[in-house]
């Protein structure tokens, strides 16, 4: 680890989401409240939406880690840019039914394998479907019929939705109004405030062992919420090269004008790599009236040679014309 000057135990701002260094802002609090409502209601849609990087996969990787242990078999499905027929097929493969035949088949082992978690195991089963966004209205047709399946009086499936901004223009559309009456929570994940950005950064090094070197400069932390916007990947992307720097000079204090340095050289980096290709060169009048030009004396090469070419035919003519006769023998 290139920060190791710190002695941390780990480094505080990875971009794999992590449980363990999970923040309760006001926004994440009130996401997971929601989820937590949605879930004791056993039935129907829960939907979180946010922007990319405002911590949607963390806030499910904490569901996950406290309901695994209380009776909860959760599926998650990462891969949604497939149809309808697909998507079911995935989701038997997480459930561990038969994703073979028609689709009829695969629902009824879909509904077989939930009913057995039900019947013998007592499992309440929750599918977390990441990225709905892509999800065509076919697929998501089809996981309202899936919800709709009970045995007993008791809905075999809750699903979770996890997407961004999207996903909630995808379901006010008019045809999917049968799945907003079975959205039984949902909840935007917007962005941190600057006093939360401060107690976010803080927030996650402490969790690694930090215990005040290097400083930060209020200053400083002020800088990367306007930088970031307060989103939190933006906000681990740019600590973590704020730390970089520090760490090679060996600070102990890291101040506004590294932060401001360390962003303007990672939106560089940035625009470097997503700067779009140079464009085809765009024909100007110029370089039109020149290919006319150059195709009209084109055109007349070809007509002189064609009137060479009629001429010596015509010669020919002439000569076999004039010529005496053979004698047959």
């Amino acid at each position: 680890m290139q920060i190791d000057c710190y002695g941390l135990s780990q480094h505080p701002f990875q971009m794999t989401p992590d449980a363990r260094l999970f923040y309760p802002s006001s926004v994440h609090s009130r996401a997971y409240a929601h989820l937590l409502f949605g879930l004791s209601q056993q039935e129907g849609f829960i939907v979180v939406t946010g922007e990319v990087g405002a911590g949607k996969t963390t806030l499910i990787e904490r569901l996950c880690a406290e309901l695994a242990p209380s009776g909860h078999a959760i599926a998650r499905v990462m891969t949604t840019q497939v149809e309808a027929e697909d998507l079911l097929r995935l989701v038997a493969v997480a459930y561990g039914a038969s994703p073979s035949g028609n689709k009829a088949e695969v629902l009824r082992a879909i509904v077989a394998k939930l009913w057995e978690g039900v019947s013998e195991h007592g499992l309440r089963h929750v599918l977390i479907v990441d990225e709905a966004q892509a999800l065509p209205v076919g697929a998501l047709e089809e996981l309202r019929m899936l919800s709709n399946v009970t045995e007993r009086e008791h809905a075999l499936l809750q699903v979770i939705l996890m997407g961004q901004p999207q996903l909630r223009r995808t379901l006010a559309r008019p045809d999917l109004d049968q799945l907003r009456q079975r959205i039984l929570a949902a909840y935007h994940l917007g962005s941190l405030t600057r006093e939360e950005t401060h107690l976010y950064i803080r927030h996650r090094m402490t969790a690694v062992g930090w215990t005040g070197h290097p400083a930060w400069q209020d200053s400083a932390l002020d800088l990367i919420h306007r930088h970031t916007g307060g989103i939190p990947r933006r906000i681990n992307r740019l600590c973590s090269r704020v730390l970089l720097a520090g760490s090679l000079d060996h600070r102990p204090l890291l101040t506004a004008e590294l932060v401001e340095a360390t962003a303007l050289e990672l939106e560089q980096d940035l625009g470097e790599i997503c700067a779009e290709p140079e464009p085809e060169p765009v024909e100007t009048a110029g370089d039109l009236a020149e290919a006319v030009r150059d195709l009209t004396d084109r055109v007349a090469d070809l007509e002189r040679a064609s009137a060479r070419r009629e001429l010596v035919f015509r010669r020919l003519q002439d000569l076999l014309a004039g010529a005496p006769a053979r004698p047959h023998r």
